[in-house]
Parts: C-alpha cells; sequence; structure tokens
C-alpha cells in the first residue's frame, strides 16, 4: 500500500485516520517533520530541533499504548523552551541559564502519557520577556508567512512550527498575551485557558502569579482536545486550581467596545478594515451585541508593566542576572533590572492588588454571561522596525492582551481572515475564569461563520463564486478524509499540478491546496520559454503565457493532489487564467497554470523577476 501524502496543515483528526487506514505511520510523519525543520532552519524556529534520534524512543513506546484509548496517540507536538522535557536542555532562551530537567513539566507528563510526540524546543522572546518573536540570541523566529514582518512572541517557535506543517500543535506560555500574539500573526488558533486550570509545574516562570501554559493549533477542535487532557488539578503545583470546562452553550451578549479602537504600525488601515469586516461578522451571529466602555480593560493592562508586576520577574531571576552580567539580550536585561527600582515598593503592591481587585469587580459585572471581543493586535510591525525601537513596538502589541491575566478571564484567539496578502488577521473572545465554554462556543460560531463568506482577497470580485467555492472546499476535504479511509492505493491516481502564485506556500490560497488534501512535493523551474505578467486583478495574480521564440525560466512549485479533489480545483479557476501543460526546464511536462495571451495586453510584463516571490510588494 502507498503512504498517503502530508498536508502541511496537520491535524490530529487527519493524522488519527491516516493511521488507522494504514496510510501512514508515525515514523513517516516524524521524518517529513525533521525534513522540514531542516529546509526552513534558517527560520530559527528551533533550539533544540526535532532529529529521529532524539525522538525514537517515544515512538517505540508507541508500542505498548491502544490507540483507542490513547486520544493523541502519534500525534507530534513542540514545547516552548522555558517548559521541561526530560533529557532535553531548557534554556528559556539562555544558553548561560540552561539546564537539563530529570522530569516532564506536568502538562508535557499528560501529553505524553496520552500517546502525543514531544519533538523539541522552541524559540522563543527570552525569559518570555517580549510579545515580537525577535529578543532572542538564537535569531529571531520569522514569521510563518512575510519573513520581513514579526512572529510575535514570546511563544514565536511554537507559533511558526505549527503554521509551517512541523507540528500538529504546540505548547507555549501566556502572561501578557504570549500564547495570542504569535497566533494571530500567523493565522492559528491560540488558546489561553484560565489561570490555574493547566498546572505550570516544570515551567520557567516569567510572572509566577499570572503565567499560563498555552496551545497553538490549526484548529479550535484540536485546541480543545489538548485541552481535555492538559486540564486539572496538580497536588504538586501551588499554582493548580480546580476550573472545570462546562457543558457548551453560547453567551448571552458579545461586548464589542464602544470607543473607536486604535490601530498602529505600518498596516493599521488595513487592520481597522479587516476589524470592521471582523464585527460585521459577529452582527450575523444571532447573538445580542453590548457596545461597552473598554477603559475597565485597557486600565487595567496598564497596571501590567506600569505596576509591581515587573518585581515579580526581578523576583525570580535577579540571582541569575547579577551573578551573570551582560549575559541576557541587551533589551530584556534592562526590562528586567526595571523591576529592581524603588518604586516597587511594598506599599506600591498593595496599592496596585486593591485597584486591580476593584477593576476584578467591574469585570465580573460586565462579563456575567458574556464574551468580550477584541482585535488580538491592532497591528504588527517589521522585525526592522522592531530593531529600531524595541520597547515601543512591544508595547503596541499587547495592548488588547495585557488585561486578560490580571482579570483572571480565559481567552482564545482565533483567525478572522486577511489584513492583506499574506498578513493574517485575528480577533480574541475572553469571558470569566468559569466561563470557558462561553468563548468556545462562540469562537465556533464565528469560525463557522467565516467559512460562509468571502475572506479578503480570495477571489476575482465574485462573491456569489466565493462562497461556493468555500462550502465546495469543506466539502472535498471531508471527501478527501472520507476516501484515505477506503482507497487502497490512492497515490498510483495523484495529478502533479504546477503552481506559480497565490497558490504556493505561504500566500492567500493555499488554503485551497491545503483543503483539497494537496501536497506539496517541491520547488521547479519552467523551460526557458515563458512570459509571466502581473494581472490587474484584486488581488493581483500572475499569469504564465507560453513563447513561440524568447523568454525566461519561471519559479514554480509542484504539487500533487487526487483526480477527484484536481477536477474542483480546476472548476475554482477564473479566466484569463486555466489549467494546461506546463513545459518544466527538464523537458517533462505537468499540468499547471497557464493564461490566454490576450490578458497580456493590459497586464506588466514581470518577466525579468523570475517568478511571483520576487515581486516587489505584491
Amino acid at each position: 500500500m502507498k503512504k498517503a501524502a502530508i498536508p502541511l496543515q496537520l491535524t490530529v483528526g487527519w493524522l488519527r485516520e491516516s493511521y488507522a487506514s494504514g496510510l501512514l505511520t508515525p515514523e513517516d510523519v516524524i521524518a517529513e517533520i525533521v525534513q522540514r525543520s531542516i529546509s526552513d532552519a534558517g527560520m530559527n524556529i528551533w533550539i533544540t530541533p526535532p532529529s529521529m534520534a532524539s525522538i525514537k524512543p517515544y515512538l517505540e513506546r508507541l508500542a505498548g499504548l491502544d490507540p483507542a484509548d490513547a486520544p493523541l496517540w502519534g500525534i507530534p507536538f513542540a514545547i516552548k523552551d522555558n517548559i521541561d522535557v526530560a533529557g532535553v536542555p531548557t534554556t528559556a532562551g539562555c544558553e548561560t541559564f540552561a539546564y537539563t530537567p530529570q522530569e516532564h513539566a506536568s502538562v508535557v507528563e499528560r501529553l505524553v502519557a496520552a500517546g502525543a510526540i514531544p519533538l523539541g524546543k522552541t524559540n522563543l522572546d527570552q525569559f518570555a520577556t517580549g510579545l515580537v518573536g525577535t529578543r532572542s540570541p538564537y535569531g529571531e523566529a520569522h514569521n510563518s508567512l512575510r519573513p520581513e514582518l514579526i512572529s510575535g512572541g514570546s511563544s514565536s517557535g511554537s507559533a511558526v512550527a505549527v503554521a509551517r506543517g512541523q507540528a500538529v500543535f504546540s505548547l507555549g506560555t501566556d502572561t501578557a498575551g504570549s500564547g495570542r500574539v504569535p497566533a494571530a500573526l500567523n493565522g492559528l488558533v491560540g488558546y489561553k485557558p484560565s489561570l490555574g486550570s493547566w498546572p505550570v509545574k516544570g515551567v520557567v516562570p516569567a510572572c509566577a502569579s499570572l503565567d499560563c501554559v498555552t496551545v497553538f493549533a490549526n484548529s479550535l477542535e484540536d485546541a480543545l482536545v489538548v485541552d481535555s487532557i492538559a486540564r486539572g488539578i496538580d497536588e504538586n503545583d501551588p499554582w493548580s486550581r480546580y476550573v472545570p470546562r462546562q457543558e457548551a452553550g453560547l453567551p448571552a451578549k458579545i461586548c464589542l467596545p464602544k470607543q473607536p479602537v486604535d490601530f498602529y504600525g505600518p498596516f493599521a488601515e488595513k487592520y481597522e478594515d479587516a476589524w470592521q469586516a471582523a464585527v460585521k461578522r459577529i452582527e450575523q451571529l444571532n447573538i445580542p451585541i453590548a457596545y461597552v466602555d473598554y477603559e475597565l480593560f485597557s486600565d487595567a493592562a496598564a497596571i501590567l508593566y506600569d505596576g509591581p508586576w515587573v518585581a515579580e520577574r526581578w523576583a525570580d531571576l535577579k540571582d541569575f542576572i547579577e551573578a551573570n552580567p551582560e549575559v541576557t539580550f541587551p533589551v530584556t536585561e534592562q526590562i528586567l533590572r526595571s523591576g529592581a527600582a524603588a518604586r516597587h515598593d511594598a506599599t506600591s503592591v498593595f496599592s496596585a492588588l486593591h485597584k486591580l481587585q476593584a477593576y476584578k469587580l467591574e469585570a465580573r459585572k460586565l462579563l456575567q454571561d458574556a464574551v468580550l471581543v477584541m482585535p488580538t493586535c491592532g497591528g504588527t510591525w517589521t522585525r526592522e522596525q522592531v530593531r529600531q525601537d524595541p520597547i515601543r513596538t512591544n508595547s503596541d502589541m499587547g495592548r488588547y492582551t495585557n488585561h486578560c491575566n490580571l482579570l483572571d478571564l480565559c481567552a482564545v484567539a482565533v483567525p478572522a481572515g486577511l489584513a492583506d496578502e499574506r498578513l493574517p488577521f485575528g480577533i480574541t473572545l475572553f469571558a470569566l475564569a468559569e466561563n470557558e465554554h462561553l468563548i468556545n462556543e462562540a469562537a465556533r460560531s464565528f469560525v463557522n461563520e467565516g467559512e460562509r463568506t468571502v475572506e479578503a482577497g480570495n477571489a476575482a470580485g465574485n462573491e456569489n463564486a466565493q462562497a461556493v467555492v468555500d462550502d465546495t472546499l469543506a466539502l472535498t476535504a471531508q471527501t478527501s478524509a472520507n476516501e484515505i479511509g477506503a482507497a487502497s492505493d490512492p497515490v498510483e491516481e495523484m495529478i502533479v499540478v504546477a503552481v506559480c502564485g497565490l497558490h504556493m506556500r505561504g500566500y492567500p490560497l493555499e488554503k485551497q491546496m491545503n483543503g483539497l488534501h494537496a501536497r506539496f512535493i517541491r520547488e521547479a523551474r519552467s523551460a526557458p520559454r515563458y512570459k509571466l505578467v502581473k494581472l490587474p486583478t484584486t488581488p493581483a495574480k500572475p499569469g504564465m503565457i507560453k513563447q513561440l521564440q524568447g523568454g525566461a525560466s519561471i519559479e514554480l512549485e509542484l504539487w500533487e493532489m487526487s483526480p477527484a479533489a484536481f477536477g474542483t480545483f480546476t472548476s475554482l479557476i477564473p479566466a484569463p487564467l486555466g489549467i494546461g501543460k506546463v513545459e518544466l526546464n527538464d523537458g517533462s511536462e505537468v499540468s499547471g497554470f497557464v493564461c490566454e495571451a490576450y490578458a497580456a495586453a493590459n497586464a506588466e510584463d514581470i518577466t525579468a523577476y523570475g517568478g511571483w516571490r520576487h515581486i516587489p510588494q505584491v
């Protein structure tokens, strides 16, 4: 029996079906992940990357587990490098600080017991101090879609690992937004459970009274599977508490800010447009909406870094910092040392606690049986902009996240379309600690509504056609999953397709390829006989036109998909594009995108760039 193709977007359900049908083994999946991590080494995702040698013991122990009793049997996951994995150094992003634990952190132990496979340790903003993903001596973690932009922090590597198909899910931590900001910037779900509901034993503290372990995943369903296993009291964890998940239910109302939301950064206007589109989608959920004063939450957020909680970070790390001056990342040390300021005395601590207690009371009244929705981020920055102004840019990233743990709220960050090409936008839903069921159901309703609406930039102006596309992709994905279990030899029928634009990895229509269970094979080049034009569509897209004489070799990606998926795929392609035969530079031919010659009359000739990835500001 031939092996199943492994998609870029990995999910628990798809892998379990593939294992059950015999089309894949965990060894197959790990081998692919190791190769992907090597290919993406320049993105600085990992501190301790996955390797077959280190993962082998976890693969071998699967033989003693019944998949029926192990809900995460063979599911690979990544771990932020401030969370302990037995026998693997924990660095917290600082080599001098590193130690090698003898046992797993509590959450890792629970996941491994359920059959999950720990892959390695991911990059982070050093000592989990930052929301940008650039504060690491192990390199700046690149955004999974646009490498010039920040990935978000501090759980940067954990998010990018999932977004790049190198883990099904990953663990992060969240004190001020570190489990939500990277989710938004990389198009993922970021689930932040209530304080204490997941144990933090075996986690390097950032701000111990506010720290949470979190999960990044490609779907809310996968995040909740992880939550069901990680949740529960650890009797050896002083921060652990009993926070049960209640039965599913929608909130009595959704709270939105009555004040205009502030946006920042080079994409501020596009973020504002994306927020307005998200609000319209929320209004279609048939849940009552209340417009509330957001000052309560912004005032609470201001306490985090303007108040004495920065001294809590210093309390945990001062001995190391003072014993090892200038070993830490410069901006990290600056922030940590600010916790030693004389103004953070006992009086300031109690004054802040009393003020916060009043805020908590107001929040409890406001959010009784309700969910608050805000943008996860009000913008983003290029990595260069963060280097030039590291404090202000980092502070901006926490505007709509910092209040959460201070007010004892739970939160889930979910994708909400695109703000611009390869620029995901996300929202976060907040609720009281005991009301995680409300954010879950409201988030599920929002995502489901989004599947029935047009995502910005994914169609050439035909809204009805895009709705059909989304529904068709959802149906085809389910059909393909069913066929995986029934087909005896699916790979023999796979069709190779050459793509040259928005369907390539990292571009908006990659989701169509993943939805059709297409598999990326390799990068390639066309024969030197093509003209490449930039079509005047919204969004812009390339057209390859074969020339009788002249032309150039164009960069391509080769994917493969089933005949059924190929039929659906071709039906979605708008004129003047179509599918024909594309000649590769080795003389072979494959199916691929071609463009009718008449389109060149009103299009920009971009042949000289040699490929869509090289076009400035595409």
